[in-house]
């Protein structure tokens, strides 16, 4: 086949650390066709800026664009609009992909048609704590039966992670809609796929990801996911499903029996019920871990479910107003 020429597009603030081993392992994809990268640069308190001016004088395959705000998904436009090629590849600044990557990809996308293809975000830990966490996040206990977390076989999906897209699909959809700062990947692979695109999943693009190295980042991460999946709930209807709604009952039932039992002590079994389960659940999760990881299983599951109830719950409803979605849906019903 002749292999066409891929854009990467690269979100980056604070990566100082580890843009140079970033861009590195891009450039050094097994990967028959052109390639580019595009830096998309926010205000970073560190030496992002300077590193990613290095290595673009560096390498031409490399260019740097200003991201002013510094939120990902205006950062991603920017960096697509100011990209080349046919073909466009979301890689987060810290990522870790095997060296097939991109022939994987574009290689699905020939074959199926797909405008998005995306894998695994593989969670991998170093921490005892990181290792409770990344089975957690690799379980349907976790996170449902969401494949690009737990796997599977490939074909159609509702999101996938990172992605490599069509530039058309991007063009027809309007790029990411700049108020999502999270589930922005949803929330336009739904606009894909309601514009007659297919969304793809490929088992084989496996990307390493490092989960939050505390229980307080695990939790504000959750809490935003949770917090980001009402308003794409609210704005697309329809799309909430009994596995989004799984954590905030969860957090009501649980909340309802803690406060119920001191005046009827069986509601006390409900909040001890959840605490059995995913402890029983965590059993199988830790196999080959250490004790101190095989133990963190159940508070890492815990944390994940209620901060993730707490903030789809607690989602204010003005949150995501000025998303594009939302002023056509205003405009609509004016």
């Amino acid at each position: 086949m002749t292999w066409p020429a891929v854009s990467v597009v690269m979100p980056v603030l604070n990566e100082e650390r580890h843009l140079a081993s970033a861009v590195s392992h891009v450039l050094a994809q097994d990967y028959p066709g052109e390639l580019e990268i595009v830096l998309a640069v926010g205000p970073s308190t560190d030496r992002t800026r300077e590193v990613a001016a290095e290595i673009a004088a560096a390498d031409g395959r490399v260019k740097v664009v200003d991201n002013p705000t510094g939120r990902t998904p205006a950062g991603l436009n920017a960096a697509i609009d100011a990209s080349s090629h046919g073909i466009v590849a979301r890689i987060d600044g810290h990522s870790m992909m095997p060296s097939d990557y991109l022939a994987v990809a574009v290689g699905t996308i020939g074959e199926t048609g797909a405008d998005n293809v995306g894998g695994i975000m593989a969670a991998e830990g170093e921490t005892p704590w990181e290792k409770a966490v990344a089975a957690a996040m690799t379980s349907r206990v976790g996170v449902g039966n969401a494949r690009f977390h737990t796997g599977g076989s490939g074909g159609p999906a509702d999101t996938v992670y990172l992605g490599v897209f069509r530039r058309s699909a991007l063009e027809r959809v309007g790029g990411y809609d700049v108020a999502f700062l999270r589930a922005q990947d949803w929330e336009m692979n739904h606009r894909i796929r309601t514009t007659g695109g297919t969304v793809w999943f490929e088992p084989r693009m496996r990307v390493s990801y490092r989960p939050r190295p505390g229980v307080r980042a695990l939790a504000k991460q959750y809490f935003n996911y949770g917090r980001w999946r009402r308003v794409v709930s609210r704005q697309h209807k329809g799309t909430i499903n009994l596995r989004y709604l799984a954590a905030p009952t969860a957090v009501c039932a649980i909340a309802l029996g803690l406060a119920g039992g001191f005046a009827f002590w069986p509601a006390w079994l409900v909040p001890g019920s959840y605490a059995a389960a995913i402890t029983a659940a965590s059993l199988p999760l830790g196999r080959g871990l250490s004790a101190k990881a095989r133990l963190s299983i159940p508070a890492a599951l815990a944390t994940m479910h209620m901060a993730w109830g707490v903030g789809f719950l607690t989602s204010p409803p003005g949150l995501g107003a000025d998303s594009r979605v939302a002023r056509a849906n205003r405009e609509q019903h004016a």
